[in-house]
C-alpha cells in the first residue's frame, strides 16, 4: 500500500446518506431508536407507578435509575456473550426480555421491592446484547462512515428519549401507568420481531466475534471478567473509555440539579422543563455540525475544546444567573457533548477484532453508571454547603480539568487508518500503568 493513500483514507469525509444506504445500519439504527423511545416511556411510567403506590419520592427516584446502575455488572461478568454468541439471538432476545419485563410490570401487581429487583436483573443483561448490536455497526461502517453512524446514533437518542418522556406523560394521562407500561411493551416486541425477520442469521466468526459456546472454555463469567482486564490493561483502551465517560457523566450530574437550581432561583413554574430541555438540544445541535460539516482529523482536533466547551459554561453557574442566561449556559454546554466523535474512531482502532462486543457494551455500561452516581456526587456537594449553583460549577470546573488531562495524551490526528494492524496485541503488550 503506497504510503500517500493514508492520509486520504484517514481524512475521507462520509456522508449521512452514505451511512443510511446500508441495511444492516439502518435496521439496528431504526430499532434502537424506537427501543431507546419505549425505554424513556418504561423508565418514567415506572417511577410513576411506584411514586402512586407508595408516595414516596425516593423510592420514586431509585424507580428511576435501577435499570441504570448495575449495568456495568453485567457487563464484566457477562460481556463477552456478546462476541461469542449469534448476534441476531442476542439483539431479538434482549428486546424480547424488555418486552416481558414491562408487560410484566403492567400485569403483575407485585410488591415494590420485587419490582425493583426485577428490572434491575434485567439490567444486567442490557450491556450484552447492546454490545452486539454495536459491534454489528462498527462491522457494516468503516472509517468515518461509522463515526457518523455514531453521530446518528446520538441524534436520534437525544430525540427519541425527548419524544419518549413526551409520550409517557401522554400515556399515562391517557392510559394509566400500567396500561402505559404496556404500550412500552408493543415497542419492544415490535423491534424483537423487525430484528428476527429482517436480520441475517451470522454466526459470531461471521461478524467480527469470536465463534464458541457460551461457556467458553472457562464459562462466560471468568471470560467476561479476563476480557475486561485485559481490555482495562490497554493504556489507550482505558484512557479512551474515561475520556468518554467522565465529562457526560460530570454533565449529566449537573443537569440531575436542574430542578433543584430552579426551586432556589424561584424561577417559574415550568420553567425548570425548559432548562432541562435546553442541553439536548445542544447535544443535537452539535452532532449534527461537527458531524456533517467537519473532516474526521478536524474533529479529532477539536476534542479537546469541545471538552472544554462542555464545562465552562458550567462554571458560569456560580454567580447564580437567571433563567435567560441560564439557558443559554446550557445550550452551549450541550454543544460540546460532540467531542465524543473525534474518539471514536481512535477507540475503535485500539480495540482487539475478537472482544469488539464486550468493549462496547463494557463503553456504554460505565457510561450509564456514572451517569447514575454523578447526580449523587453532586446533590451531596450541594447539600454539604456549595448550593446548587456551587456544585453545578464544580461540575464544570471538573469537566475544564478533563479536558487539560485529555490534552497530555490525545494526538491533534489519529495517524491510524480504518485498519488497526494488530489491536489485540498492543493490548495484550501494554503493561498496567495510571491512565
Amino acid at each position: 500500500m503506497p504510503p500517500t493513500a493514508e492520509p486520504t483514507q484517514v481524512d475521507h469525509r462520509a456522508t449521512y446518506r452514505e451511512v443510511l444506504a446500508e441495511p444492516r445500519f439502518r435496521l439496528l439504527f431504526s430499532t434502537r431508536a424506537v427501543a431507546i423511545t419505549a425505554d424513556a416511556l418504561r423508565i418514567t411510567t415506572f417511577s410513576v407507578l411506584v411514586f402512586s403506590s407508595t408516595g414516596s419520592a425516593l423510592l420514586s427516584a431509585v424507580a428511576f435509575g435501577i435499570g441504570f446502575i448495575p449495568q456495568l455488572s453485567g457487563s464484566l461478568l457477562l460481556g463477552s456473550l456478546a462476541d461469542r454468541l449469534p448476534p441476531r439471538a442476542l439483539i431479538t432476545g434482549g428486546y424480547a426480555l424488555t418486552c416481558a419485563t414491562a408487560l410484566l410490570l403492567a400485569v403483575v401487581r407485585m410488591p415494590v421491592a420485587a419490582s425493583l429487583g426485577v428490572v434491575a436483573l434485567v439490567s444486567l443483561a442490557t450491556p450484552v446484547f447492546h454490545g452486539a448490536s454495536s459491534r454489528l455497526v462498527a462491522q457494516s461502517l468503516e472509517g468515518d462512515a461509522y463515526v457518523l453512524g455514531r453521530s446518528l446514533s446520538n441524534i436520534a437518542s437525544a430525540g427519541a428519549q425527548l419524544f419518549g418522556l413526551a409520550l409517557g406523560g401522554a400515556a399515562v394521562a391517557a392510559l394509566g401507568p400500567r396500561r402505559a407500561l404496556a404500550v412500552s411493551a408493543v415497542l419492544y416486541l415490535g423491534c424483537a420481531l423487525a430484528i428476527r425477520i429482517r436480520l441475517p442469521r451470522l454466526q459470531p466468526g461471521e461478524s467480527g466475534g469470536t465463534p464458541g459456546s457460551a461457556g467458553g472454555d472457562g464459562g462466560a463469567v471468568r471470560a467476561s471478567l479476563q476480557s475486561a482486564v485485559l481490555l482495562l490493561r490497554g493504556r489507550t483502551v482505558r484512557r479512551l473509555m474515561l475520556a468518554q465517560w467522565l465529562p457526560v457523566a460530570l454533565v449529566a450530574g449537573a443537569e440531575g440539579l436542574i430542578v433543584a437550581y430552579a426551586g432556589e432561583r424561584r424561577f417559574a413554574p415550568g420553567w425548570y422543563a425548559v432548562l432541562m430541555g435546553c442541553l439536548p438540544v445542544g447535544m443535537l445541535v452539535g452532532d449534527l455540525l461537527v458531524g456533517r460539516f467537519l473532516r474526521p482529523r478536524t474533529r479529532e482536533r477539536l476534542v479537546v475544546p469541545l471538552v472544554a466547551l462542555a464545562g465552562l459554561p458550567l462554571i458560569g453557574f456560580a454567580a447564580e444567573p437567571g433563567v435567560g442566561v441560564t439557558s443559554c449556559l446550557l445550550l452551549i454546554s450541550g454543544l460540546g457533548y460532540a467531542y465524543g466523535l473525534g474518539l471514536q474512531r481512535p477507540f475503535l482502532d485500539a480495540l482487539p477484532h475478537d472482544g469488539q462486543g464486550q468493549a462496547f457494551g463494557l463503553l456504554g455500561s460505565g457510561s450509564m453508571t456514572l451517569q447514575g452516581v454523578g447526580p449523587v456526587c453532586l446533590g451531596t456537594a450541594a447539600a454539604a454547603g456549595t448550593g446548587t449553583g456551587g456544585a453545578v460549577a464544580l461540575a464544570g470546573g471538573a469537566v475544564v480539568l478533563t479536558a487539560g488531562w485529555i490534552l497530555t495524551w490525545h494526538p491533534a490526528v489519529c495517524p491510524r487508518t480504518s485498519t488497526p494492524q494488530n489491536p489485540a496485541m498492543d493490548l495484550s503488550s501494554t503493561p498496567p500503568s495510571a491512565p
